[in-house]
């Protein structure tokens, strides 16, 4: 299981890396109100800076926004082979995630306390039901 991106902005720049510097994805902070370009914050000079002043830019990536977070709702999500060994894993859903495209994206916290998208969960199990 893996976290999907999201950002305020909704986009994200991607950089292929140079001799010195690892290849990286970037949150897009906003736009160059002159040019329209993409600003990601450069944290060596502590200012936002154009992704095209950047010479391994690469391309920018659909981000999903958030726009609200609504409770799990005694929710949750279950996985065939995600346990240990590969045996069942089911998780609580903390939280319901919705995007601006209408999107709702289970958030459930792992056994080691790290939150992670329930995207790949076999199925989502409501309130008072069983596996079936």
């Amino acid at each position: 299981m893996q976290l999907r991106y999201f950002n305020q902005t909704g986009w994200t720049a991607i950089f292929n890396g140079t001799e010195t510097e690892i290849g990286r994805m970037v949150r897009v902070e906003g736009w160059d109100p002159a040019t329209g370009t993409a600003l990601v914050v450069d944290p060596q000079r502590g200012a936002l800076r154009q992704v095209t002043d950047y010479v391994d830019f690469s391309h920018l990536e659909r981000a999903d926004q958030v726009i609200a977070a609504i409770p799990g709702g005694e929710w949750r999500a279950h996985w065939t082979d995600e346990g240990p060994g590969g045996s069942p894993l089911t998780e609580q859903v903390l939280a319901w995630l919705i995007t601006s495209q209408g999107r709702a994206t289970a958030i459930t916290v792992a056994t080691q306390g790290h939150l992670e998208d329930a995207d790949s969960a076999d199925a989502f199990i409501p309130p008072g039901e069983e596996l079936q």
